[in-house]
């Protein structure tokens, strides 16, 4: 009797499971600014295949060390967005994760803006998204595009949202890193190497500082992008968090701070990730 109920288990499960479920690819594009070919991988919701519609996207950034794989294989990012989909704490749309590094930081390029033989921020503004929303069906608008990430990731969705305001509807900043000043990643002691220019590009492109020096017109178009900072109160890089948060506060940017029980770790931007997707989908256009 008891295997009969469990085979009926089974056959009540697994269309449940299996409904509503996205799909991750790995594709890659050939970039003559980077003079390389730059691997990513996409989330595609369900029925993105039987459909000829357009899509809402988040770029969704990785962090130091990490690449492509990282949100798929470490966040289980596939599993979040097909609960959140079935669940509809989401809206179908489309999440791509770019590769903007290696594992080994000293000899290999890391990071999201322009530096000596690594112009990541040409690359990704001029070859990458019209690329990829040409080809992944992405409706392409400011009320239709997020873009959200961890740690180094982090300090990229929010410089990129700074100096794009009008292209994003929403930044979602996870354990951030905004700033460099502390050498809080400590650069080579050696040569110049990759790593070091790394950390001076994240010195030059503050977080912190692009509010606190930003004038009137500037911090209006901020205004038109939603935010949310989310950091871990034991996070080695919880005071930029919220230095960035205080800045945006005293000229009068609106946005949320989360502060949760939690490091500088995969087990938060997991459950980040359970908030950063909806918060994403309810401030796209309708």
């Amino acid at each position: 009797m008891k295997k009969y109920l469990s085979l009926l288990l089974v056959l009540f499960l697994v269309p449940a499971l299996t409904a509503s479920a996205g799909k991750i690819v790995t594709d890659s594009l050939r970039s003559e600014i980077l003079n390389s070919t730059v691997k990513f991988n996409v989330y595609l919701p369900d029925g993105f295949d039987k459909s000829d519609a357009t899509y809402p996207v988040i770029y969704l950034l990785h962090g130091l060390t990490g690449n492509h794989t990282d949100w798929k294989n470490l966040g289980h990012m596939q599993t979040v967005a097909d609960e959140l989909s079935r669940s509809g704490e989401i809206r179908p749309m489309v999440i791509v994760m770019p590769c903007a590094g290696d594992r080994d930081t000293h000899h290999v390029p890391n990071g999201y803006f322009n530096m000596p033989n690594w112009n990541y921020e040409d690359f990704f503004y001029q070859e990458f998204i019209p690329a990829v929303e040409t080809k992944y069906r992405i409706i392409g608008d400011k009320g239709h595009r997020a873009v959200q990430g961890l740690s180094m990731g982090g300090g990229g969705s929010a410089v990129y949202a700074q100096r794009y305001p009008g292209m994003y509807s929403s930044c979602y900043i996870m354990s951030g890193w905004l700033d460099n000043k502390a050498d809080e990643v400590k650069a080579s002691k050696g040569p110049k190497d990759c790593l070091y220019y790394t950390g001076e590009a994240v010195r030059e492109h503050s977080a912190i500082d692009f509010v606190n020096n930003a004038d009137e017109a500037t911090i209006e178009a901020l205004k038109t992008v939603k935010w949310f900072i989310d950091c871990g109160d034991d996070d080695f890089l919880f005071d930029q968090n919220v230095s960035l948060h205080q800045a945006m506060r005293r000229h009068g940017i609106k946005s949320e701070l989360r502060v949760r029980d939690g490091v500088h770790n995969w087990e938060y931007w997991h459950l980040a990730l359970r908030m950063s997707l909806p918060f994403a989908s309810r401030n796209f256009d309708k």
